[in-house]
């Protein structure tokens, strides 16, 4: 470029005028079909359909998040995550909010804290398509919230604390993550919140060549590797199929994982007369939860099938434990958590905030035939 005399800028330009903005990004997108056949992946027709959905779903919260809504001077809080859009064991039970974010600005989240059982703000330094990774920056939890009398609250984001109602950012910060957890989804309100950024400014900057051109290209890094990094977890799952070890924390906060939850995760595969028999006796803990995932770690569809059962829901045996049944269809036990048409995929345990000397419980996991479980005795 030097030699060229050419700036940064004028390249962005040129790519983007010659098409080759846009032939990059379409190159970089057919590379995502890699994670389809990934060591391990099933190849069967149903699954295959579910991943190529699966890529689409990434591809549009990819351009959302990163061209749509991709100026950190102008951030917005929006559902990147949701019934339509998922990734990473996605969890049934929550309410996810992004914006992106800079450590060149300094914002404020105001709202209203309303009924959702739990509310936590986190802010995130890189992400998937630019550092591969998100490791944890700031946390402020609802607990910790200073909230006027009418339930409203105003949040500072900024590298220097300001206030109590305060989330830290630093100069590699580019996400910040609301998580909103519920207890009951049909009685819980979700939190009403809104960020702005505090240098002044009411209009944006135009549309640049650089946006355009960066954002297409972290897109596509975003619907390429993010598919990848899952199949990687999902091919070691299978070391231990229908079993609940503890996945280890410093590989879950690396990808934005919520710091104050143990996560087990695992695949599954049972037999049209098999079923998946869970159980625990839970520790001390703000709360807990189960789900069931497809392979490519997509949360089943929670909207239509029981596929996720957590603390407040669950029916407790007469010494405190937890049996969870995993099967094809209603066994006629409680704790019945559905398979929604698959016969294998991904799974996940979480421990929320265990109370003070608690330690975490690995969940005990047999398979049985469906005929054997009227004999269960736990």
């Amino acid at each position: 470029m030097k030699i060229r005399r050419i700036k940064q800028e004028d390249l962005h330009a040129e790519r983007v005028v010659t098409g080759k903005s846009w032939e990059d990004f379409c190159d970089q997108l057919k590379t995502a079909g890699a994670a389809l056949l990934y060591p391990g992946a099933p190849v069967d027709p149903f699954q295959q359909a579910e991943g190529l959905r699966y890529l689409t779903r990434l591809t549009r919260a990819g351009l959302e998040a990163f061209v749509e809504y991709n100026d950190p001077a102008f951030p917005v809080l929006r559902r990147m995550v949701h019934e339509t859009v998922k990734m990473g064991a996605d969890n049934p039970d929550n309410h996810y909010f992004n914006a992106q974010i800079s450590g060149n600005y300094e914002y404020r989240i105001s709202g209203m804290r309303n009924t959702v059982h739990y509310l936590g703000f986190f802010t995130q330094n890189g992400n998937y398509g630019t550092t591969g990774t998100m490791t944890p920056c700031g946390k402020l939890e609802h607990s910790e919230l200073e909230l006027m009398p009418d339930g409203s609250f105003e949040i500072i984001l900024s590298k220097i604390r300001r206030g109590k109602n305060w989330l830290k950012i630093e100069d590699e910060t580019g996400l910040v993550i609301v998580r909103q957890t519920f207890s009951d989804r049909s009685i819980e309100v979700p939190a009403e919140l809104y960020i702005e950024n505090l240098d002044g400014r009411r209009v944006p900057d135009a549309i640049t060549p650089a946006s355009i051109d960066e954002g297409l290209k972290t897109a596509s890094l975003f619907v390429a590797g993010a598919p990848l990094l899952f199949a990687r977890w999902a091919k070691g799952f299978q070391k231990h199929t229908n079993q609940l070890p503890l996945f280890d924390p410093s590989i879950s906060n690396e990808a934005g994982g919520d710091p104050g939850i143990f996560y087990y995760h695992s695949s599954w595969k049972l037999a049209s007369d098999e079923a998946l028999v869970i159980n625990v006796k839970p520790p001390a803990c703000d709360s807990w939860n189960f789900q069931l995932n497809n392979w490519w770690m997509e949360s089943l569809d929670y909207r239509y099938f029981h596929v996720c059962i957590n603390k407040a829901a669950s029916v407790c045996n007469k010494d405190g434990s937890i049996t969870v049944v995993v099967a094809h269809q209603d066994p006629g036990t409680p704790n019945w958590i559905e398979t929604a048409g698959h016969k294998e995929g991904t799974m996940c345990w979480r421990w929320y905030r265990l109370a003070p000397g608690e330690n975490p419980v690995t969940p005990s996991c047999r398979v049985m035939k469906v005929d054997e479980l009227p004999f269960l005795v736990i």
